[in-house]
């Protein structure tokens, strides 16, 4: 069955490859964003509102059957909780609010592992722990979730770990950038395993959801099947860049002092801390990921086939 789907925050890393995997599939798509986005086979651009105004969502909503919901504040340094009260939960709900109004058949919204459990646990992560956002931005998610959950209209709630693939920004640009490094790095005793994501996977997950009872008004986990080590991650990303892992070992507690010394513990918590995400109940319900995270991880950095040195 196909749709016209409206997929809002189009011009992102996640929206780019959200709104490729949809349009491919022969679904139309009307891709929303502030930035001017590409027409083409099966895809329209529309502009996006300031979400943090209040936004009439009813013209873009006209004749649409699915709606992705992406756009958000990301974490930014010096944005203040209002901000991603008003963009991320108030421009949520009026979304929500107006998919009912319009009889949309699902929203699907996606919020972050944040929500679900900050940016570390020392257990898996599941859907039915209690919920323990950390953060302005982990919060105001959340909120946005209850929200949806509130107005009436059908749903499936995702709850993304972290993503990767090429032109992923964030942490997983860093970590790229540090990879590449020509010096050792001092991450060869760090055995604390963190969930990833591909962003392939990821735009699975959204097809997979577009329709069926399994999903409908559900939250979800979305993760790579099998989580990974940091030492892993940096050897997986060095051995893709065509180089020996380089990684030396210095006892991890080492570490934490020098860089909550730094008042960095969040970073700590990044780095130095465990969090891994079970997505069991979303591959219970038929989602197959396709992507293993160590191949997919050497493909950020791989060079393009055929290319020259």
């Amino acid at each position: 069955m196909l749709f016209r789907i409206l997929v809002t925050g189009s011009s992102g890393f996640i929206g780019g490859a959200v709104c490729s995997a949809l349009s491919s599939a022969g679904h139309h798509v009307r891709a929303a964003s502030r930035k001017p986005g590409r027409a083409g086979n099966n895809l329209e651009w529309v502009k996006l509102p300031d979400l943090e105004t209040q936004v009439d969502w009813h013209p873009l909503l006209e004749g649409i059957d699915i709606v992705v919901h992406l756009a958000a504040i990301a974490h930014r340094s010096r944005v203040d909780s209002g901000n991603y009260t008003r963009a991320n939960r108030v421009a949520t709900k009026g979304l929500a609010e107006a998919c009912r109004h319009h009889t949309v058949k699902r929203l699907i919204f996606m919020s972050s592992i944040g929500a679900q459990a900050g940016s570390a646990a020392d257990s898996v992560v599941t859907e039915n722990d209690k919920a323990c956002p950390a953060t302005a931005y982990d919060r105001a998610k959340l909120e946005a979730e209850e929200e949806i959950k509130r107005s009436g209209v059908p749903y499936t709630i995702l709850r993304p770990v972290i993503v990767y693939g090429p032109g992923a920004k964030a942490n997983i640009a860093l970590i790229v950038r540090i990879a590449a490094l020509p010096i050792p790095l001092p991450f060869g005793a760090f055995r604390n395993r963190r969930s990833l994501l591909s962003i392939r996977n990821l735009s699975e997950a959204v097809l997979f959801c577009l329709s069926g009872s399994a999903t409908l008004d559900q939250t979800f986990i979305v993760s790579d099947p099998e989580p990974i080590t940091i030492a892993e991650i940096f050897s997986t990303l060095r051995e893709g860049m065509g180089r020996s892992p380089g990684l030396i070992s210095i006892p991890p507690q080492a570490l934490k002092a020098m860089v909550i010394a730094t008042g960095r513990r969040s970073l700590w918590d990044r780095i130095g801390r465990e969090l891994v995400a079970s997505s069991a109940c979303l591959q219970k319900a038929g989602w197959s990921p396709r992507v293993e995270t160590k191949a997919g991880l050497r493909a950020i950095v791989e060079p393009p086939s055929g290319s020259l040195e």
